[in-house]
């Protein structure tokens, strides 16, 4: 292998964790991705990467390595692709990473139907409630909700959600129905533990801060107490849809918290010669026609 090619086994082993999945994904033996990490290592004098039976980690300087060139790697293989043109379809791998539950109910699908008809394409799909930082997690695209900093990555609007409180009907008849926003401090709360969710338990304009007497960081586990009758929870409407669709949560204080927030997809500016990331923007444009809300 060249030089080029070493650094992208690199890149991969680097971060799926992983020389077997590494070689999976690259289409090669485990043994020919370790010789290439190793031609790397040799040629530019450091050790990248440290190996043991059980695990693979970046070493100090193989994390400065990895973080100096992904950019560089990245316009490469696009200015590859630019040149290539209409000649090849999306291929290699695409990372994409979304919310959790966000991902499995309108991200997934779109994988599916990508990997369905493009077959030299390969995704990893990393779901996870936190902000990822594309270029430093060799993250392609990612969805994200609520407004979007300034910042060089592009954005393609995609749907909007709201911030909802819902609770149980048994829960609601034990307890009865907050009719405002200050009635909150008198019932148990639940939270979803995350930035754009767990703010404050406030009206714009309140000084008073609610605190959650439930705090988690699992939709699941927020839906379920909710479901359960522990108390009024703080979520996004794609979160609880169907609950509230077959009657086990209700909203409460309806006008009281549901601000739109719109959820984008972000990539990195150089990014837009890919054909795998045009090929996911499309499908998920044609996923959510319209940019609905979820």
């Amino acid at each position: 292998m060249d030089r080029l090619d070493c650094m992208r086994v690199f890149h991969m082993v680097s971060d799926l964790n992983s020389f077997a999945e590494a070689a999976r994904q690259l289409r090669i033996t485990p043994v020919a991705a370790s010789r290439a990490v190793s031609a790397l290592e040799q040629e530019i004098g450091v050790t990248l990467l440290r190996r043991t039976t059980r695990s693979v980690r970046l070493t100090d300087q193989g994390s400065d390595y990895l973080e100096r060139t992904r950019h560089a790697l990245s316009e490469l293989e696009d200015a590859a692709e630019a040149v290539r043109g209409g000649n090849s379809g999306p291929h290699g791998l695409l990372v994409v990473t979304a919310p959790v539950l966000f991902g499995r109910m309108h991200v997934m699908p779109i994988v599916a139907n990508l990997l369905r008809e493009y077959q030299d394409l390969s995704v990893r799909l990393i779901l996870v409630d936190r902000v990822v930082r594309l270029a430093e997690e060799g993250v392609d695209i990612g969805v994200r909700i609520g407004q979007l900093p300034d910042s060089s990555l592009r954005a393609v609007p995609l749907a909007s959600v709201q911030r909802v409180l819902v609770a149980s009907p048994d829960y609601l008849a034990r307890r009865g129905a907050p009719a405002c926003e200050a009635d909150l401090s008198t019932h148990h709360l639940i939270a979803f533990e995350t930035a754009s969710l767990n703010e404050e338990w406030r009206r714009a304009g309140s000084r008073s801060q609610i605190e959650p007497r439930f705090l988690t960081n699992s939709v699941d586990a927020t839906i379920e107490a909710a479901m359960g009758g522990l108390g009024i929870a703080r979520l996004f409407s794609y979160h609880v849809a169907r609950e509230l669709a077959d009657g086990r949560l209700v909203k409460v204080l309806t006008n009281a918290d549901e601000k739109v927030l719109p959820v984008s997809l972000v990539y990195q500016g150089g990014r837009q010669q890919s054909q795998s990331v045009r090929a996911f923007i499309s499908a998920a444009q044609a996923a959510l026609p319209d940019r609905p809300a979820l």
